[in-house]
């Protein structure tokens, strides 16, 4: 009975021994974390002051800019200039271009523009440079970084073009480091 005593005494002490290196066990690792930078740039369109508020997206890269009702003659919107020739009329108004730069040497920037699609009525142009769907136009070689650049957005529209007709575009525009 003793030796049997003994034995239970010395088999539950080896549990509690085993349990507790069981607890104690751990385990260990590396992990090495690597990460290249590069260089970027970020185009945004934000409202000018002296020109009609975007209707939308005002400080991103997809914003829209709504001329509303415009006509040759009578009362134009405020921030919208408008002139005519004998056979046409024009509209335009500024909207603030910002390009900013992160992790780059680059000192400016190619700004160009381009019609979403063709439009053989109209006329557009951007800083007074007219743009078409066939081919990016250059409207600035030497972009500033960081600072808002007023662009003048105008549309030239013909005397025949009936009334009520709706007008509608896209311009997509391509900063490109230099």
């Amino acid at each position: 009975m003793k030796k049997l005593t003994v034995l239970t005494v010395l088999a539950i002490a080896m549990m509690m021994v085993t349990s507790s290196v069981a607890a104690a066990q751990t385990a260990t690792g590396t992990l090495t974390v690597t990460a290249t930078v590069n260089s970027s740039i970020n185009l945004v369109f934000n409202n000018d002051a002296a020109g009609v508020a975007l209707s939308s997206g005002a400080g991103t890269n997809t914003a829209t800019l709504a001329f509303g009702n415009v006509s040759a003659f009578g009362a134009v919107a405020a921030g919208i200039t408008r002139t005519t020739t004998a056979t046409t009329f024009t509209v335009s108004t500024p909207v603030d271009v910002l390009v900013t730069k992160a992790n780059s040497a680059s000192a400016n920037y190619t700004l160009k523009a381009q019609l979403g699609a063709a439009d053989a009525v109209n006329t557009w142009q951007v800083g007074g440079t007219t743009v078409t769907n066939a081919a990016q136009a250059t409207i600035t070689a030497t972009g500033t970084y960081g600072s808002n650049v007023a662009e003048a957005i105008a549309l030239t529209i013909p005397f025949t073009t009936a009334n009520a007709t709706a007008i509608s575009n896209t311009i997509n525009f391509t900063a490109t480091a230099n």
